[in-house]
């Protein structure tokens, strides 16, 4: 095959058109999280702990104090952004929470699915026979 034909093949595998499929929804799935944590999440978390912004916390390694982190940025000093991390580490924490109840809620899915009342047992394969042995005798 040519070169343009493996490449077709190779891409309408199942597994590529999954990982497609897969890629894109989690990208709208991150925008979801992404709105939950910022307009439901962190405003809590701001009141729980009066109204910090964490993104804005840096510490300014010159040892001089600034106002913002506008400020040290445009005196070009050098700042550890530590409020970037800390709001990381919550972000993760919330989607990793968001993904874990949504396998959950799949796994229980399947189990209902696989627990389903199997078909009533037909006879065995001895009843089958004696009924055609009864049959044959008549």
């Amino acid at each position: 095959m040519g070169f343009f034909a493996d490449f077709k093949a190779s891409l309408m595998k199942g597994d590529v058109l999954s990982l497609a499929t897969a890629v894109v929804i989690g990208g709208a799935f991150g925008k979801i999280v992404g709105s939950a944590v910022d307009d439901i999440i962190m405003p809590i978390v701001g009141v729980l702990t009066g109204g910090i912004d964490f993104t804005k916390k840096f510490i300014s390694l010159d040892g001089n104090s600034y106002e913002n982190l506008a400020k040290a940025k445009e005196a070009g000093a050098a700042c550890l952004t530590y409020g970037n991390l800390v709001q990381a580490v919550i972000n993760f924490v919330i989607i990793a929470l968001f993904i874990f109840v949504i396998l959950r809620a799949a796994e229980k899915a399947k189990k209902k699915e696989v627990e389903a009342p199997a078909a009533p047992a037909g006879p065995t394969q001895e009843e089958l026979l004696t009924q055609i042995r009864d049959l044959l005798k008549k």
